[in-house]
């Protein structure tokens, strides 16, 4: 596919994507039986970090594909990994999980655009003038090549020391930039990108204290003067001597009265067991409290492919099966398995059944629909599959998330899982043909 078919195809499923999302908020109320579409029904996402090297296996891509509504690329749009020559661009990597993504109907945070980490050896050695331009260019050239398709872009990354100075981290740019190089990345973002929320994100700034005070002070700056940045990335690692802090939440909403949004980027509890859910819930509970936390990033899709995998810190065991802390995650969302919620103890044999229209169509492509209706009784979540012939591929999909295996597509809703009995929804998707003008074979529906 040319670079300009692939913006246009990666476009249009950005609209998608962003209509669902207004969709899924306005339908706050509805259950949902996965990360992702019962975080959407309460207005947010919920995304993982996603290595590309991973996207082979099939266990991961299920599991990703199935659970979450946002990715963000582990290292691969970081400055090594995109521009490890000056002016000499890859976006191989990165590229494969931004399709993936958007195949899928997932958002896409983009990471990271400035940091002191995994630079390559050569802009180190730049001096003060070309260090600026080559800072500039770098946002320019990855931003551009994504423009309009990255939700969320953290711009400037832990340019804060640890410690109680609230002092600025030494690093390339802050030692011949100065101060200003900050604003400077994000002004140089906002030219790269306007419709792009701009973020600064960090770690051990989860509480109340000298190094989030530090960014606070320099995010009401940036807001009183003018300096476009729209969000706060807050890392939250957790463990034993790091727990989650006290005033996790007051921290948050003393970000958000700033008007700016919060996020939690790279999010991970080390822990097992019912302890460790607990941990989890705070942070979920602390977002939900906080009307500008519009999302939650855990930071890996299984605990053996964890940077700290020896704390075991995520939802999924190394076999992917989901741990407390998952059902916690699920249940402070407002998924099903609660009391009282649809799906939980008590909850009676349901059915469904899915029929298939094709409802536009175009010689390298068409769209489908799916309309799930419940049987005689009430249902809490369905799950629905529609086989494609061979050759054809899905590009797009909105109102459910989906799991592929060859070409069988497995959809679960996204916020429309509960219905009442005889009611209906649908979903969508958009299919390119590939030269085969056949139409897809719908199964059996599922409820429950």
């Amino acid at each position: 596919m040319n670079m300009m078919l692939r913006r246009l195809s990666r476009a249009a499923t950005a609209g998608l994507v962003a209509a669902a999302a207004l969709t899924a908020a306005a339908h706050s109320a509805e259950a949902a039986d996965t990360l992702g579409s019962a975080a959407a029904g309460q207005g947010r996402y919920f995304g993982t970090a996603v290595a590309a090297g991973h996207l082979g296996e099939a266990d991961y891509t299920a599991t990703l594909d199935r659970e979450f509504g946002s990715v963000t690329p582990e290292n691969e749009m970081k400055w090594d990994a995109t521009e490890p020559s000056r002016g000499t661009f890859t976006f191989t990597s990165a590229d494969r999980i931004v399709d993936h993504a958007q195949s899928r109907g997932m958002d896409v945070r983009g990471h990271t655009l400035v940091w002191h980490s995994q630079l390559p050896s050569w802009v180190g050695t730049l001096g003060a003038s070309d260090l600026r331009t080559a800072m500039k260019d770098h946002i320019s050239g990855l931003m551009g090549h994504y423009k309009g398709e990255i939700h969320s872009w953290d711009v400037v990354n832990e340019a804060f020391q640890d410690g109680g100075s609230g002092a600025r981290r030494s690093s390339p740019f802050q030692d011949k930039l100065g101060d200003g190089f900050i604003e400077e990345a994000f002004r140089a973002a906002r030219a790269a990108d306007p419709a792009a929320k701009l973020c600064y994100n960090d770690y051990n700034t989860d509480g109340v204290n000298a190094k989030s005070t530090a960014v606070y002070n320099m995010v009401k700056d940036f807001t009183s003067r003018g300096v476009p940045i729209d969000c706060v990335g807050f890392q939250s690692h957790f463990n034993s001597n790091s727990p989650v802090p006290s005033d996790y939440r007051q921290n948050l909403q003393r970000f958000a009265d700033l008007g700016v949004d919060v996020q939690i980027t790279e999010l991970d509890i080390e822990g097992s067991g019912s302890a460790q859910a607990a941990d989890y819930t705070k942070v979920v509970q602390a977002c939900l409290a906080v009307e500008r936390c519009t999302g939650m990033t855990v930071w890996g899709v299984t605990d053996k492919y964890s940077w700290r995998s020896g704390g075991t810190p995520l939802l999924f065991d190394g076999n992917y099966a989901e741990k407390p802390a998952y059902d916690a995650v699920l249940s402070a969302l407002g998924g099903p398995g609660g009391p009282g919620e649809p799906g939980g103890p008590g909850e009676g044999t349901a059915t469904c059944t899915a029929t298939y229209t094709r409802t536009a169509d175009w010689d390298g492509g068409y769209n489908g629909e799916v309309t799930v209706t419940a049987g005689s009784e009430p249902i809490g979540s369905w799950t629905a599959t529609v086989t494609l012939p061979a050759r054809q591929s899905v590009s797009a999909l909105w109102n459910g998330t989906a799991a592929f295996n060859g070409n069988v597509m497995t959809v679960r809703p996204s916020w429309n899982g509960a219905l009442a009995a005889g009611t209906s929804t649908t979903f969508g998707f958009t299919v390119t043909k590939n030269g085969s003008d056949a139409a897809p074979a719908v199964g059996a529906c599922t409820a429950s």
